[in-house]
């Protein structure tokens, strides 16, 4: 199994910035089979330039849950399945630092789609999300927004499956990975 994430934040991994919105699409090697979104009140002002580039008001999040109301959530659908991100250690880490606020070790296998891309995809100019996604013809409907973003993700990453005849890509046997939402 894997989880395709993207996550939009008030800022940079480092310090006391909060996730605004996440995305997760668990997939099993196939296809999507689970999926979870939310906009997230990070319990502060999400900065202008941040605003202009999500589109996420501080009047969005007013209402949304906290991060603490979802973690669960969070760490059931990615349980048992590799962490798939462009760029995974930003949003791998971002989960990881709220999940230790909450006083919870976070451990995932880490796939990213940047890295892999580069290997299996090479002599592209950019491997930016959406310059990526616009050379190969993926869709990227909502962009700077994680289920936009996750959800073209999920179609770079079995692009990516398609093209990994060299098995790049650890291949997760889905017997194997029993899930079950709570």
């Amino acid at each position: 199994m894997y989880c395709i994430v993207d996550v939009e934040t008030t800022g940079g991994v480092k310090g006391p910035t909060r996730l605004t919105e996440i995305a997760i699409f668990r997939h099993d090697g196939q296809q999507v089979v689970d999926s979870f979104h939310s906009l997230l009140n990070p319990g502060c002002s999400i900065p202008p330039f941040i605003r202009h580039l999500t589109g996420i008001s501080n009047e969005m999040v007013a209402d949304a849950p906290v991060f603490a109301d979802i973690a669960e959530d969070v760490l059931n659908i990615t349980q048992d399945a590799i962490f798939v991100a462009h760029n995974v250690s930003f949003d791998f880490n971002f989960i990881k630092k709220e999940l230790s606020w909450l006083g919870y070790d976070y451990f995932r296998r880490t796939l990213c789609t940047v890295r892999t891309s580069r290997k299996l995809i090479p002599g592209h100019p950019s491997y930016s999300l959406g310059k990526l996604c616009h050379s190969l013809n993926i869709p990227l409907n909502g962009r700077h927004r994680a289920q936009g973003d996750a959800a073209a993700t999920v179609l770079l990453f079995e692009m990516l499956l398609r093209h990994d005849v060299k098995e790049l890509i650890p291949r997760v046997s889905a017997q194997h990975m029993i899930h079950t939402r709570l």
